[in-house]
């Protein structure tokens, strides 16, 4: 025969009070959770991409323009990247026709954007070389970045390359 100690509490009854309170402290974490989540996600990242959007939506048909008649020129822009050690690196770019020919007489101004914070972006002192060679040396992170070289002729852009780049 088993042996009791004392007596035995009857099961607790689920009441009314215990269901309110659970679920008030149920949404009471859930609330809390959002709250903190919210508030990282605005201190870390205002989600500013551009001054001014509608100067932006403006622009836009100008920047389709342009692609189509950068496209129908069938230029063919290389870019050679080398290390010697460290974060410093050698940007090598050179700009030929659709035949092949060294272009000459453009300036050639680049950057390196990062894809996501745009105080990172690095600016590129290309220096031209001849024959549509152009040179410049960079302290740049490793990791993803956007290369850009725009090409001009006087105060116009007639040629932008754009080309996603990883850094080891």
């Amino acid at each position: 025969m088993a042996k009791t100690t004392g007596a035995q509490r009857p099961p607790r009854e689920i009441t009314g009070r215990m269901v309110l309170i659970a679920i008030c402290c149920f949404f009471l974490v859930i609330f809390t959770v959002n709250f903190i989540m919210a508030r990282f996600a605005i201190t870390t990242f205002a989600g500013v991409e551009t001054e001014s959007s509608y100067r932006a939506g403006q622009q836009f048909a100008q920047e389709r323009a342009a692609a189509e008649r950068q496209g129908n020129l069938h230029w063919n822009v290389d870019v050679q990247i080398t290390s010697s050690g460290g974060e410093t690196r050698v940007v090598d770019v050179t700009i030929n026709d659709a035949e092949g020919k060294p272009l000459t007489g453009l300036v050639a101004d680049g950057r390196f954007a990062h894809p996501t914070v745009k105080s990172k972006d690095v600016v590129l002192d290309l220096e031209p070389q001849g024959n549509g060679h152009y040179v410049a040396k960079i302290d740049a992170m490793p990791g993803q970045w956007v290369l850009e070289v725009d090409f001009m002729k006087g105060a116009d852009r007639v040629y932008r390359s754009r080309n996603r780049i990883y850094l080891p």
